[in-house]
């Protein structure tokens, strides 16, 4: 038979795929690990792939590269998509579907099958790295094609005797290593905020609690003092952090497809670890660098979004933002509480906050009162001239 890779996640989609596809194909499920999957579901989802048909089941463990190819830079260029959201599932996408054709590859598979349907952002991800790594690939994708709906899929399942429980919960969630993203009734609304219930992580400290970042060129290398990869010390600060119900929010952003979508999500150890580094930034930058970063990171994140991923653009901004991190190292502490952080200070070898020039608004000791005043004389002439013109 034709072999087949199916992005395989375990729920109603893609069940639906892999016992329909299996009529047709050699289907070879393949789950891609970018964070958040625990030995238990791993093991409990590769059972249910062998129920659906399927002649093989692999998992893959992304999550180091997934820092390495995607996390690394969002951190470096503080990204928050529409000053909120970290790009938690968006990025994990990318990933993933380059994982999954590199296994097609590999085994020689003539199809690769996703569950997107048409309406989402997902289905635009994946194609179009499919397309781009290997269009000799033929993409294959039932829910899109067929426009079928939860009941059509439960019911064809049950014909075909998968009689399992697809009741649809209450709230969607998606895990992964830079956040989880929540979605339910609410936020298919405009006005409506997400129950304390929703959140997966719920509330179990209430004492502040200080806890030491250790960057090294702009890279999260210790969790109070005990230094490990950075991906594990992601993992290690959401712990922490998660508990007190930090990193809640809701995006509200564009589509690909060009429609409005809203979304829950908590990302505790994204955000912290972003406005972390960037107060580190504000120390150990110039003013231009931190000008030019800004924006060239805004345009990294759309991109990175809008599965441009490929682009060699991509891999330029990649290295400006690698270049500027070459002074981001020292400690920030951060002060944990109920559902926010603060930022408490830096340490930093790097720290241009030198007392030899002076001190902002107090004294200066690098320049006169006359350099002073001929500084500013020069640095208005453009306003005066054009005051003078135009008045």
């Amino acid at each position: 038979m034709k072999k087949l890779v199916i992005a395989y996640s375990g729920g109603l989609d893609t069940s639906y795929c892999a016992v329909s596809l299996s009529k047709e194909f050699e289907v070879h499920a393949v789950s891609v690990n970018t964070g958040g999957f625990t030995k238990d579901e791993i093991n409990h989802i590769e059972s249910n792939a062998y129920k659906m048909g399927v002649a093989t089941y692999k998992n893959i463990d992304a999550v180091a590269t997934f820092y390495q190819k995607v996390v690394k830079y969002l951190i470096f260029g503080n990204v928050l998509k529409n000053n909120t959201y970290p790009l938690s599932v968006s990025a994990e996408r990318i990933i993933q579907a380059i994982e999954i054709v590199e296994y097609a590859k590999s085994i020689g598979a003539g199809y690769i099958a996703h569950g997107s349907t048409g309406a989402g952002n997902d289905q635009v991800r994946f194609d179009m790295i499919f397309q781009t790594l290997a269009p000799e690939i033929e993409i294959i994708t039932p829910i899109r094609d067929e426009q079928l709906t939860r009941q059509q899929e439960i019911d064809y399942l049950k014909a075909n005797g998968i009689d399992m429980s697809w009741e649809k919960a209450k709230y969607s969630i998606n895990k992964g290593l830079w956040g989880t993203s929540v979605g339910g009734a609410e936020t298919l609304t405009s006005d409506q905020p997400l129950p304390e219930h929703a959140y997966p992580s719920q509330v179990k400290h209430s004492e502040p609690e200080k806890v030491k970042l250790t960057f090294e060129k702009g890279e999260l290398v210790a969790v109070n003092g005990v230094e490990n990869a950075p991906e594990i010390n992601i993992e290690v600060l959401n712990n922490l952090a998660s508990a007190y119900g930090i990193g809640r929010d809701i995006h509200v952003g564009d589509t690909i497809v060009g429609i409005k979508g809203r979304v829950g999500f908590e990302a505790a150890a994204a955000l912290i670890t972003i406005k972390a580094h960037h107060l580190l930034e504000k120390h150990t930058l110039t003013k231009w660098q931190l000008q030019h970063k800004e924006y060239l990171s805004s345009f990294y994140g759309m991109h990175l979004h809008e599965g441009q991923y490929l682009d060699p653009v991509m891999r330029d901004i990649e290295a400006f933002l690698t270049s500027s991190q070459d002074k981001v190292s020292g400690n920030v502490v951060v002060t944990l509480l109920p559902y926010h952080f603060s930022l408490d200070g830096i340490s930093s070898e790097h720290d241009l906050m030198s007392a030899k020039f002076g001190s902002y608004g107090e004294e200066n000791k690098g320049w006169t009162a006359d350099d002073a005043k001929g500084f500013i004389k020069i640095l208005g002439n453009q306003n005066k001239i054009y005051q003078h013109v135009n008045s």
